[in-house]
Formats: C-alpha cells, sequence, structure tokens
C-alpha cells in the first residue's frame, strides 16, 4: 500500500519535543499533506497535553489524513507542567527512552495505512535505527539555521586544534573569544564567541549536549535528503558547503509563507503553540502608527536573570517607543517574571505586556517597526520574511552564529552586549526605529523580504521547486 502501488504516500513526522522545533515541523506536515501525503504527527504525552491546556482538544483532534500520537518521554513531570523542560535532561531521554516506544507507533499506525517515510527531526536520531528494521526510508528537518549547522560540524576541527573547550570562565571575558575562526566555508569572519555555546563546556551540560549533537550529525548522513526552512536566495552558498558534506540539502522555505500559499483551511484549526495566545494584542497594535512598536520576544527557552529583565525593560522604556513585550511565565531564572511597579507606571499606556502571542501575525503588522529577540531561527527567519529589521541577543543553540549572520552576512540586525545595561538598550532601540543605521537595516531587510515572497512564489519559485523535487523523492523511495 506505498506511493508506487497508487496509494497515498504516509508520512510519520516527529519533531524535537520542544516548541522551536514543533513549530516548523507542523508547518512542514501540513505542506506535505497539502501534496497529497497522509500524516501521523508524533508529539509526546508531556507536550500533547500542554497543547490541550492552551489550545483545546481541537488542536490535537486532526483529520483521517492528518493524525496525532504521542509517546512517552520517561521523565518526571516538572513542577510547571507549562514550563519548558530542562533541555540536557531532555535530550538523554530522547537517546535513552524514545526508541522502543517509537517502533512500537511504527507498528500500530502501519497497521491501519503503512509508513512510507519517516519525517525526523535531524536531533531525533533514533529515528534512523527504527527505519532501518522496518526498511523505510528516512528524511530530516533541520529547524535551526543552516549556518549553524555548519558550525556544529565544525566541533571536532575546534577540538582538535585546542581552540575549545574554554580553559575556564576567564576566557568567557578575556577577549579570547574574539578569535576569528578562517575555515568555515560561506561565514568568513565569524567568531568563536558566535559559535554554538555547548563547546564552551561551562556550563552543566553543555558537554553532554555537545556529544549529543555530534552523535545525531553522524546519523543525519545517511538520510537520503536534508530540508531546511530558509530559501536559495538568502542561504545558497551554506546550503551548498552542507551538500557537499551531507545528503542533499533543500531550502523550502520560508515555511509560514509557503503553508500559507499552499495549505486549505481544513487543517486550519491544527495549531502548536504550547502557551495561550493573547490575541487582544493584534487589536491593541491596530491602534499604533506604522512602523512606531517595539516588538520584545526572547522565545520559548532563552531564560535570564532578574537583572537583566529590569535592564530590558528600563532600557526599552527610556526610548520612549510604545511596546509589545512577550514575557513567559518562566523567563526569569528561579523566579517570576515581575517588572517593578515604577517601571510599570512609567510605561503605562505605551507597552503592552503578554504571556504569548500569535508571531507572525505580529511581524506581519504594519505598526511593527523593530524586533528585539533572541535569535532564535523561526523569529529570525519570519522577521526576515516580514521585512522587520533587529536587535538581537542570542541565548544558546543555534541562536549565536543566527545574530551573527544577520549583523554581519545580512545586514539586517544589531547585537546587544551579553551583559545588558538600559542605556545600551536605549540606544540601540533608538537607531533601531530611527536611527541611520536602522533605515539602512530595514530596506535591506525588505529587500530580503520580497527575496523570500519570489523563493515561494508560484510555480517556479526556488523553495517551491526544491519542494516539488522532494516530493517526488519522498514518492518514489
Amino acid at each position: 500500500m506505498d506511493s508506487k502501488h497508487g496509494k497515498k504516500p504516509h508520512a510519520m513526522c516527529i519533531p524535537l519535543p520542544l516548541q522551536g522545533h514543533i513549530n516548523p515541523m507542523l508547518k512542514l506536515a501540513k505542506i506535505l499533506h497539502s501534496k497529497g501525503f497522509l500524516i501521523t504527527f508524533i508529539n509526546t504525552e508531556f507536550n500533547h497535553q500542554r497543547l490541550v491546556r492552551s489550545r483545546g482538544a481541537e488542536a490535537v483532534r486532526g483529520l483521517p489524513s492528518f493524525r496525532f500520537e504521542t509517546i512517552p518521554d520517561g521523565l518526571p513531570p516538572p513542577q510547571n507542567l507549562d514550563a519548558t523542560q530542562d533541555v540536557p535532561s531532555l535530550a538523554k531521554a530522547i537517546e535513552e527512552n524514545f526508541l522502543g516506544p517509537f517502533r512500537t507507533l511504527v507498528t500500530k499506525v502501519s497497521s491501519y495505512s503503512p509508513v512510507t517515510c519517516i519525517v525526523s527531526d535531524m536531533l531525533m536520531g533514533f529515528s534512523h535505527a527504527a527505519a532501518s528494521e522496518f526498511g523505510i526510508p528516512v528524511f530530516l528537518l533541520w529547524t535551526s539555521g543552516p549556518g549553524s549547522l555548519l558550525c556544529f560540524d565544525h566541533y571536532p576541527n575546534l577540538l582538535e586544534k585546542g581552540l575549545m573547550p574554554l580553559k575556564d570562565s576567564s576566557y568567557l571575558v578575556n577577549g579570547y573569544l574574539d578569535t576569528v575562526i578562517d575555515t568555515i566555508p560561506a561565514m568568513d569572519g565569524i567568531r568563536l564567541k558566535n559559535i554554538p555555546p555547548f563547546i564552551q563546556y561551562i556550563n552543566p551540560g553543555d558537554e553532554y549536549m555537545a556529544k549529543f549533537i555530534g552523535i545525531q550529525i553522524e546519523r543525519a548522513k545517511s538520510a537520503l535528503a536534508i530540508f531546511f526552512n530558509t530559501f536559495d536566495e538568502l542561504d545558497s552558498d551554506i546550503l551548498e558547503a552542507l551538500t557537499s558534506k551531507f545528503p542533499p540539502c533543500y531550502g523550502i522555505g520560508p515555511l509560514y509563507v509557503l503553508e500559507n500559499k499552499l495549505v486549505d483551511n481544513t487543517l486550519a484549526s491544527i495549531r502548536s503553540n504550547l502557551w495561550k495566545e493573547d490575541l487582544e494584542c493584534l487589536q491593541w497594535l491596530d491602534t499604533k502608527e506604522p512602523s512606531s512598536v517595539v516588538y520584545v520576544n526572547f522565545g520559548s527557552v532563552t531564560m535570564m536573570t532578574s537583572q537583566q529583565l529590569v535592564e530590558f525593560g528600563w532600557g526599552i522604556a527610556k526610548s520612549n517607543y510604545p511596546f509589545l513585550w512577550i514575557i513567559r511565565p518562566d523567563l526569569v531564572i528561579g523566579e517570576s517574571a515581575v517588572l517593578p511597579p515604577e517601571l510599570l507606571a512609567e510605561v503605562s499606556g505605551r507597552g503592552l505586556l503578554s504571556g504569548w502571542c500569535p508571531q507572525e501575525q505580529v511581524l506581519n503588522h504594519v505598526s511593527l517597526g523593530g524586533f528585539l529577540t533572541h535569535s532564535g531561527w523561526n523569529s529570525t527567519i519570519e522577521s526576515i520574511s516580514c521585512g522587520v529589521p533587529m536587535i538581537c541577543w542570542p541565548y544558546f543553540a543555534d541562536q549565536q552564529p543566527n545574530c551573527w549572520l544577520c549583523c554581519h552576512k545580512w545586514g539586517v540586525a544589531m547585537e546587544i552586549d551579553n551583559n545588558v545595561t538600559s542605556d545600551e538598550i536605549q540606544k540601540l532601540v533608538m537607531e533601531l526605529m530611527k536611527g541611520e543605521k536602522g533605515n539602512f537595516m530595514r530596506k535591506k531587510a525588505i529587500e530580503l523580504k520580497n527575496k523570500a515572497k519570489e523563493a515561494c512564489a508560484l510555480p517556479y519559485g526556488s523553495s517551491l521547486i526544491n519542494l516539488e523535487k522532494i516530493t517526488h523523492l519522498m514518492h518514489t523511495s
């Protein structure tokens, strides 16, 4: 009952169980569904329950041709059932606990519709073992920026040359991290500080994360193809460099643009935000002047100290621009994310604080003038494809190279020093919104927005052509 015999192909899609990985995988699953695939989408039981709480049962009900299934993660429930799970603990669980339940699920699902391919997050590398057992081809989605994959792949070289790990924490501040690395293709001028920081081995869990990612990268080399949430006009040189080391690499993004173009309303209720969205912020944005609002969102994983939160707050307040600030309940390390009363009084009527929002709609809003971001790839590619310039404060994982590319290669962003001060935030926000550099960045962002539209334009946009190549390969493998 596979596609070679006239039946619909059936893709099992399994994201890494974090918000920033679930979102692009769900978009890809919807796009594949629009191309005639049956879909089985797999969440962990923990995230399934979060989705039900945030969006209601409708979000995971699915359709006969788009089903949801769950597997356990084997982790003890956290104190806060709506907080992001600890990343190193989750990575260990993936390696130790996921293969057995996934294997059982493939057997169960195949009993009513044989699985013809597995579409796996690249970091869910156990899927290769299951696929091999069942004789099913594996296709991978790298949900981060393609530049970050080049950097992760470079980890062994940094270790071999003795450039990493850092000898002690003094190397974080003594200028050593400004060392330029001249051996990463298509990323000339990148410095040690711009490499994903797991390899520094300063923070607990980082050494395990570096090894975990290395294992997944080696496994990835047995896949048939790797998909990226980007477009050729933005990343062609990096994709070309990756294809020389990995299976064929295809840019099929921005996925949200392609989703809006190809996916019909039957899947409209299927969304993946694990926090309840505040839709009133869109009405608030309607009351603001064009290009006047600063949007602030540090994503689903980034954490900061209460002092950093206050410095950001006063910096934004002193800029005198209206702002929409998304503050997750778990944003501050070990404390509630609460701004001081005098700061709230200062910004009353000018700023809107919210717990979560529909980011794509916010970034597309005419009132948006700039984005203060953690440089996660979803936020980066969405901001680029909406033509919104950025201020970047990268936290971990792929965010450092994403920030470097935005600032130094694409010219659409400025970086905040890691030691946040309100004066620096004020200065950068004012430059972003009305300064000469801000205007230059806005023009560059709009240029890239137009290129993103062209990449997704019917019928011959580069991302659409790549999508056709991939779906043909998935039908015939």
